[in-house]
């Protein structure tokens, strides 16, 4: 392993592999198949990229997505490793040049998509050259059973056949036991050694919001937890990202729709301007997302329900990829299930195909509806178990309650049975409650034994009881798909009283305020300007390079270039995520903004963050009064920061422009008089200089005073 070791610290900027990865790595590049699932962003790219750089000729990379194509090869060209990819979006004239650096041995790795892959061209092109091996990424698409099956990957088992001597290995971030066990069949990797690496994201905190006011909801989690942070907004169909976004925009956010019925350049557009933007939200369709490398998306949000568990982990997957605190929040109501419902009846696909689909929506109502931790919860649906409660998703953070449920189930269930089991959940809870509604006459159902029985519970309690109704298999959508729910034959015990139904009570959601996820939260005061100096380097490195940020270099290498503070070339090569590439490129740009911007020793005190932030901006020349406006804080705060910091010897009482030489004697003598300098206590002497002089200006005062005595 020194040679890997030494590629992953010489090129890719890295000290030690994580997880599975050196066996991933030891295994491929010894020529063995290997199935590896690791979550995302744990580091599955680099299970193939290295052993690329350590065996002779090309590393074939099949990936289903141009976008997930662009982003890898740039990042490795940054990095001085030779890749290309081909695919449609280039000319003709470009994909013949791939093809000759391909033919001349100029090229270690070449992403393609399956299509392509299998044309008899692409074919014959490998044929004429070395292979070092085939990696297949996302291949939980190769599974009928997975949750984005895709009938072009089934091609991709001609490999045993077609290249017998070259080791592949398949990687994906989501697979139950039995799509995993359809991918080995499938790929024939039925000798591959299998690396299981855990599901967990402990960074990621999950919360499922009751149903309620969905837009609101989400505007209240994003202002919360995200002010200014780029996030995704997954939507259901193309007008709602539309409508979504646009409403987003209209309450000050920036927020771009993201759909298939865009055009091809409008959505690269779009998707371009995501990766390199500080703080926009993509509202988009689950198209959106797959491969994107973006490492500090802060948080991805649900406005509908995902097909499947699966589908959750891989989408909510993409937030903090970077290892830093990152929000999955879903809100969901009883139209997506029986949406979903309708779906799987209706569905031509055969018998087994719609079971499994009411197995996979089972397991997805399973997790939203639980009352224990969700992340155990998630994780044990992937076969892993989790020990102890995790502390950091809703039901950790804010336990739920449950209340005895049996008898508002009776009622729900008589409602549906009365009424013929065909009206759908706004009509039956308006019958509970005794609402004087036309249709309801009409159809005489007011006289039903069932008509007001309900006005004990609200609205929303009542929808929260036929959720729970049918995330438990009591109802069930009808299967003529017009909106209604029927009783299903578990129902039976419970309307007879032979079992009990346990609902969850409502709940106000508090979510954990992530703000440590914001970029460069954790910097101390002192090192604030050497990270915004930073920051504002790898945005111009970023843009004359035409690149993302975050392929500069991630958040983590300028955190550790701000404890580190390197002052030589050589130093350099001991930051994360600097290579020699890298360190050729961009390290005396890095060298002399570190140079420019000494740490502030004033700041490496025992005062808080919110104190020296004022004294920060204090140093660069800004008044009280423009402290104040600038963080949105009273004056007499501010001036209470800055009696702190005279108190600790930082700042002078003759430094504030406020107090002149006869206003503080003035001061001084009126606490002499009032005696406040023994009892600290300046009410009597606010009062006797008739509030002249702020509050806070007479705490400086005194602070100045105290240390004189």
């Amino acid at each position: 392993m020194g040679q890997a070791e030494q590629i992953l610290k010489d090129i890719f900027g890295y000290e030690q592999f994580r997880g599975a990865q050196r066996d991933i790595i030891t295994a491929l590049s010894q020529g063995r198949d290997v199935l590896a699932l690791m979550p995302t962003g744990g580091g599955k790219s680099l299970c193939y990229q290295i052993p690329a750089l350590m065996r002779p000729g090309v590393a074939v990379v099949v990936s289903p997505l141009i976008a997930l194509m662009h982003d890898q090869v740039e990042a490795l060209k940054q990095l001085g490793v030779r890749a290309a990819f081909l695919n449609s979006s280039q000319s003709s004239f470009e994909q013949s040049d791939v093809k000759d650096e391909l033919l001349s041995g100029r090229l270690d790795l070449l992403y393609i998509a399956p299509e392509r892959l299998f044309m008899a061209a692409t074919l014959g092109l490998l044929r004429q050259i070395d292979l070092a091996l085939f990696a297949i990424d996302e291949v939980h698409c190769v599974s009928q059973w997975g949750h984005d099956f895709r009938p072009e990957y089934r091609q991709l088992r001609q490999l045993v056949g077609l290249f017998p001597e070259v080791p592949r290995i398949a990687l994906t971030a989501t697979a139950d036991r039995k799509t995993r066990a359809d991918i080995i069949e499938q790929l024939a990797l039925g000798k591959a050694e299998q690396f299981i690496d855990s599901f967990n994201r402990p960074n990621i905190c999950y919360t499922i919001a009751e149903d309620g006011q969905p837009r609101e909801q989400l505007l209240r989690f994003i202002n919360d937890n995200h002010p200014g942070e780029a996030g995704i907004v997954y939507c259901l169909s193309r007008k709602k990202t539309e409508d979504v976004a646009t409403w987003l925009r209209s309450k000050g956010r920036e927020a771009l729709a993201y759909h298939a019925g865009l055009s091809a350049d409008e959505r690269a557009l779009r998707q371009n301007r995501f990766l390199r933007e500080d703080g926009l939200i993509i509202v988009a369709t689950v198209a959106f997302g797959m491969g994107i490398d973006k490492p500090d998306v802060r948080f991805v949000a649900h406005l509908n329900m995902p097909k499947s568990v699966e589908a959750y982990a891989q989408e909510t997957g993409r937030a903090g990829r970077d290892g830093g605190p990152a929000n999955a929040w879903l809100s969901y109501r009883l139209n997506d299930v029986i949406t979903y419902q309708q779906w799987i009846n209706s569905s031509p696909a055969p018998l087994a195909q719609k079971q499994l689909e009411r197995q996979k929506l089972e397991g997805l109502l399973g997790l939203f509806e639980t009352t224990d931790c969700r992340r155990r919860h998630l994780l044990g649906y992937f076969g892993e178990d989790l020990p102890e409660p995790c502390g950091n998703c809703d039901n950790c953070l804010s336990p739920p309650q449950t209340m005895d449920g049996t008898e508002a189930a009776q009622k729900a269930l008589s409602a549906v049975y009365r009424t013929g089991q065909k009206f759908g959940i706004t009509y039956l809870v308006k019958i509970l409650l005794g609402k004087d509604d036309e249709r309801i006459i009409a159809n005489g159902h007011d006289l039903l034994p069932t008509f007001g029985v309900g006005r004990s519970l609200s609205n929303q309690q009542w929808r929260m009881v036929f959720r729970q109704l049918i995330a438990q298999g009591f109802l069930l959508a009808d299967h003529e798909g017009y909106g209604g729910v029927v009783l299903s034959e578990t129902c039976r015990p419970l309307l007879k009283g032979e079992v009990s139904f346990h609902l969850r009570a409502v709940r106000e959601q508090r979510l954990k305020r992530a703000k440590s996820s914001e970029a460069g939260a954790t910097v101390a005061m002192a090192d604030r300007p050497l990270w915004e100096a930073l920051v504002a380097l790898r945005l111009r490195l970023a843009s004359a390079h035409k690149v993302p940020p975050y392929v500069i270099c991630h958040n983590r290498t300028l955190l550790d270039l701000i404890d580190k503070r390197p002052v030589s070339r050589q130093e350099l090569f001991d930051i994360t995520g600097l290579g020699t590439r890298k360190v050729e490129r961009y390290g005396a740009d890095f060298l002399d903004v570190i140079a420019k911007n000494p740490a502030n020793s004033r700041l490496k005190n025992k005062l808080s963050d919110t104190v020296n932030e004022s004294l920060l901006l204090f140093d660069q020349g800004q008044s009280a009064l423009a402290i104040a406006e600038t963080r949105q804080l009273k004056l007499t705060t501010i001036y209470g920061h800055f009696a702190e910091a005279i108190e600790a010897g930082l700042v002078d009482l003759s430094a504030l422009d406020e107090l002149d030489e006869p206003a503080v004697l003035e001061i001084v003598d009126t606490f002499e008089a009032q005696n406040t300098l023994e009892t600290n206590e300046l009410k009597s002497s606010y009062e006797a200089l008739e509030g002249r002089y702020d509050y806070g200006l007479l705490k400086c005062v005194l602070a100045d005073r105290m240390l004189v005595l």
